[in-house]
């Protein structure tokens, strides 16, 4: 039987008033076994409380385990390596000098003065430390297809790129890729941060 007055809404309770009849009700049902009877066997708003028979679900098919991506390990550079060459482009081709160097108060002809002799001395260093090869053998221009299974490290693709490969495309840069390296190595307590000593003139 409802305990609703004919022609009345019973007013529901607000959040804290629910929240405090749900402590009460969840102490009563824990000490008292035939009020906890009757809860149990209330009818809730969609219909009894006894919930129909279930059909016996079909045996699970076992799944393939679950294959999670590899993860790129991260290989630390050595600083002593990339110091090293720095000092040597300091060295042959005052790179640094150059890099370091506000152009903006020489002449067009200056700088360019100056450019051929940094790219003289990077040259040098280049041919005396490094075996370097274009990565494809098509020259600039030239039409090209990227087959499936290429190295993305060493083409990259531009422009738009929609589908898989093959992919036809125009070379728009042959690329480099070093073969060998030869750097001296460094004399044990030699300070590679020290790029370029300072000269003191006496």
């Amino acid at each position: 039987m409802s305990d609703q007055t004919p022609g009345r809404q019973q007013a529901r309770p607000s959040f804290f008033g629910r929240l405090s009849l749900a402590f009460a009700a969840f102490f009563r049902i824990a000490g008292n076994a035939d009020y906890a009877s009757r809860i149990e066997n209330l009818p809730d708003s969609e219909g009894p409380a006894t919930a129909p028979k279930s059909t016996p679900a079909a045996p699970a098919t076992p799944s393939a385990p679950e294959t999670k991506p590899a993860l790129r390990v991260l290989k630390e550079a050595s600083p002593e390596a990339a110091l090293q060459l720095l000092g040597i482009l300091q060295r042959d081709a005052r790179l640094v000098d150059f890099a370091q160097e506000d152009l903006s108060q020489y002449s067009d002809a200056e700088i360019g003065a100056a450019a051929r002799v940094v790219h003289e001395g990077c040259r040098k260093v280049l041919r005396e430390h490094f075996m370097i090869e274009p990565v494809l053998k098509e020259t600039e221009g030239s039409s090209i297809t990227v087959q499936p299974g290429f190295d993305a490290g060493a083409i990259r693709l531009t422009g738009n790129v929609v589908g898989s490969a093959p992919f036809s495309g125009t070379v728009g840069h042959r690329g480099w890729r070093a073969i060998e390296i030869h750097l001296p190595a460094l004399a044990e307590g030699h300070n590679a941060h020290v790029v370029a000593p300072a000269e003191v003139e006496l």
